[in-house]
């Protein structure tokens, strides 16, 4: 955990067919038990939801196929564990499945002051900071980590 500071993840993936198609019904199928696994997860902050409990109908983008998921966690750790090493991997071994190969960074992290709720808009922001910049204290991924901010006050820092 890091004093002060919680982990953002913002993630895009670019649907292979729509979610009602019967190629993504098992992906559907399992949403509902991937995010009750992550909210119970050790380190686990927040995600983004709509009231249906998921954000399969949010698209931040003009792009019908493209969906988000979005996340805090109170470290990298935690996030990395969820990830690899909980039931949560059974259902991202299947991606390639559902999505499509994309050729940009589609997963960015960040650091928010520990309170924050980061918005969409920051999510896309920091995810075209990663394309364009490749991998910064700003934008970074799980293979180019950067810590916390060190000796500054989080709560006295914008987002």
């Amino acid at each position: 955990m890091s004093e002060g500071w919680h982990l953002a993840q913002y993630n895009l993936a670019k649907l292979r067919k729509p979610l009602t198609d019967p190629l993504l019904a098992d992906f559907v199928s399992a949403i509902d038990r991937v995010n009750h696994l992550g909210d119970a997860a050790p380190g686990f902050v927040w995600r983004h939801q709509t009231e249906e409990g998921n954000s399969t109908s949010i698209r931040p983008r003009d792009d019908e196929s493209i969906i988000l998921n979005f996340t805090v966690w109170d470290s990298v750790e935690a996030l990395f564990d969820f990830t690899y090493h909980s039931d949560h991997v059974e259902v991202y071994r299947k991606r390639r499945k559902w999505f499509e190969h994309v050729e940009w960074q589609y997963l960015v992290l960040w650091w928010v002051p520990a309170g924050h709720i980061p918005t969409i808009a920051e999510g896309e922001e920091r995810l075209l900071h990663l394309n364009t910049h490749g991998a910064t204290p700003h934008a970074f991924t799980f293979k180019q980590r950067f810590a916390a901010p060190a000796g500054e006050a989080a709560e006295n820092l914008a987002p």
